[in-house]
């Protein structure tokens, strides 16, 4: 399906080498103000060709409106955004026209197709995310009036990383590096780690962490369209994902009943509080009102400049010699991706929530 959501439900096409990549948004309420330099904003920090350690194709990503905005007002109908490709090098590929290439979608494309766009991946390159990111500008824009924000940040590359209390960080300085990581001094480790990865004609993986404050109790559904399981989705969707944790993940397995409940209190102000979060602000698959965080790890970038064997489209054993322009670590460029895929599936359930009751209704 290339089509997330129910009520905010957008649509993403094109290729990674095609005349454009796009999105069409259906049911962002109408009334909201949104301009071109709101969306650009956020493409900004996702395109190619911001620093030493992302790939160097040159792509201004300028989105461009083509409906749903009227004298700055979204007018309830839907929003449809381009963004023109100006810089692909389709003859990089052309070696690789019938080789599959290791950990690519080559190999399964051919399969379920049976014909293939081999031009930087084509539909499953990662330039698709672009489109979610704009689209993710528009949720955010969205979910801003409800006072709801979204945080993420490179939390760990390699094996180099920053404390897992995101309390303890400095988020103003997440976008004071090329590497979106809020510690100085452990974004210079990791910026130092992957440009020698680069230099050695090789990837890297990491980790991104994402916090978003502000959500109202009240929002997912209690089995199948659970929150978490909503979020699990979008993050596993994108690109190079091979992991998805929220709350205490992992390290709750370690952990007692009686250590890992969450006691419920009433603050000063009169709203029920938890003492502590290790559900990560989701229980039953409903938002409790306390701070959602996740974490979502992407694998090293398959294409890398060395020599690695595999096989072509009738099975004779191949060799296949990396080239274009790829990211040595997707991590950084991976931020607002992550931000973005959060913001549709709040924006989604927050708008699904204005009909669970006949109280809030009537």
């Amino acid at each position: 399906m290339n089509t997330l959501g129910q009520i905010f439900k957008i649509t993403t096409f094109g290729e990674s080498h095609g005349k454009a990549i796009g999105v069409t948004i259906d049911g962002c309420p109408a009334g909201l103000e949104l301009s071109e330099t709101d969306i650009q904003n956020e493409l900004d920090r996702r395109r190619p060709g911001q620093s030493k350690i992302t790939t160097q194709r040159k792509e201004a990503d300028k989105v461009e409106i083509f409906s749903g905005v009227f004298e700055g007002m979204t007018t309830g109908t839907p929003i449809s955004m381009v963004i023109f490709n100006e810089d692909q090098r389709s003859k990089d590929y052309s070696h690789i026209k019938d080789q599959f290439r290791p950990s690519h979608a080559d190999y399964t494309y051919h399969v379920k197709y049976g014909v293939r766009d081999y031009r930087g991946g084509g539909r499953s390159s990662a330039r698709e995310t672009a489109a979610r990111v704009a689209a993710g500008a528009v949720a955010k824009q969205l979910l801003a009036k409800a006072g709801i924000s979204f945080q993420a940040y490179v939390s760990e590359v390699g094996n180099i990383k920053v404390d897992d209390d995101y309390s303890k960080l400095d988020f103003s300085q997440i976008e004071q590096n090329i590497v979106r990581c809020p510690d100085a001094q452990k974004a210079d480790q990791m910026v130092e780690l992957i440009d020698n990865i680069r230099k050695n004609r090789d990837t890297i993986g990491g980790i991104v962490s994402c916090v978003i404050k502000g959500v109202p109790a009240g929002l997912g559904e209690p089995i199948f369209d659970r929150l978490h399981a909503e979020l699990g989705k979008a993050m596993l969707s994108i690109n190079a994902v091979k992991g998805f944790e929220y709350g205490s993940g992992f390290e709750g397995t370690k952990m007692k009943g009686s250590e890992h409940n969450d006691a419920f209190y009433q603050d000063l102000a009169g709203n029920i509080r938890t003492a502590t979060n290790h559900s990560g602000g989701i229980q039953g698959g409903i938002s409790n009102g306390e701070d959602i965080y996740f974490k979502v790890a992407f694998k090293p970038v398959a294409t890398i400049m060395i020599d690695q064997e595999s096989v072509d489209a009738d099975g004779n054993t191949a060799i296949v010699t990396g080239k274009g322009r790829h990211d040595p670590c997707v991590v950084p460029r991976a931020v607002p991706i992550v931000e973005a895929m959060a913001a549709l599936v709040i924006a989604d359930h927050w708008l699904r929530s204005k009909v669970n009751r006949l109280d809030q209704l009537i």
